[in-house]
């Protein structure tokens, strides 16, 4: 395996792959058509070395992910949305509404992010309050806390996952794994091989996110403070040192066999079994044509592997 430092997400019916700042969405039309739209992604971040010094990266290039995933998102839910008759808009009022998107999406980003501390950094500490009687020793609270964020993780998708909408978007999340482990175990990327290959991925963002709530548990036993308050605020304050730990982890795992890295990818690894499901072959199809979008994988495994008879 050798990694080809290409992402992507799984959107409503659809695929959308990354590679560098080159993104392409391709989605399956109600009416089966495959529609695929290539653009260039500009950070939010305007100095571009922020997102090269290792450990800083982390939390730019996570914030970067959820934008680029909730303007991808709403790209794709476009095309199942009721038909409405649509005037044709004037100069003035298509820039008003691209800023008024703008304003959304910015607004959806912030409002996620509140909600994801609130239920998985500070509800876990309030609930594992409620054990001190029993428990006296904050150690063994602040490892509790941690499995108690790691459980809510783990419900919560375990919930999602009953949603019809959102089992298919697990399908189309095992297709972009499988297309990127094709690629990168170099085989020649077509429907046969994909289907054939892993649906679980080292890099996945439900890896990042298990790290994520693993460094936590780590950097709280060793940051204490006697304030129940300071307490709440250093696990806020401390999201962005955790996020960015878990990011060079996660970079690390996705171009290393080392035994080590591979036995703390385990978990992540059992994790996407639910976040992913096994794909048929027509949503096989259009996460192919994300990848073709935007990256030549078939230089990539010229100049990386062995030559492989095409099938």
């Amino acid at each position: 395996m050798k990694s080809s430092n290409i992402g992507g997400q799984a959107v409503l019916e659809g695929i959308m792959m990354k590679n560098k700042d080159d993104y392409a969405v391709a989605v399956r039309k109600p009416d089966g058509e495959i529609i695929v739209e290539k653009d260039t992604y500009s950070s939010i971040v305007k100095w571009k070395a922020l997102t090269r010094i290792p450990f800083v990266r982390g939390i730019f290039n996570f914030i970067d992910s959820m934008v680029l995933g909730i303007k991808t998102l709403t790209y794709s839910a476009g095309f199942f949305e009721e038909e409405e008759e649509e005037k044709e808009l004037t100069e003035a009022e298509a820039a008003k509404k691209e800023k008024q998107d703008k304003w959304l999406m910015g607004g959806t980003v912030a409002v996620s992010v509140v909600i994801a501390v609130a239920v998985f950094m500070v509800l876990p500490y309030f609930l594992s309050g409620f054990l001190k009687p029993l428990v006296p020793s904050y150690h063994v609270r602040t490892v509790i806390e941690g499995f108690v964020r790691i459980g809510i993780f783990i419900a919560y998708v375990l919930l999602i996952s009953r949603m019809e909408d959102i089992q298919r978007t697990f399908m189309y999340h095992g297709a972009e794994h499988k297309c990127i482990n094709c690629i990168e175990h170099g085989l020649p990327l077509n429907v046969d091989n994909v289907r054939e290959s892993s649906r679980q991925h080292k890099r996945c963002g439900t890896s990042f996110l298990f790290f994520v709530l693993a460094v936590s548990i780590i950097l709280l036993l060793v940051i204490q403070v006697e304030s129940p308050l300071m307490r709440v605020v250093i696990r806020i304050a401390l999201i962005p040192v955790i996020a960015g730990i878990s990011y060079e982890i996660l970079k690390l795992a996705g171009s290393s066999e080392n035994p080590v890295v591979n036995f703390l990818s385990r978990p992540g690894l059992a994790i996407q079994k639910l976040t992913t499901k096994e794909p048929d072959d027509s949503m096989i199809e259009v996460a192919i044509q994300a990848v073709e979008a935007v990256f030549d994988w078939r230089a990539y495994e010229a100049e990386n592997f062995q030559p492989t008879e095409d099938l």
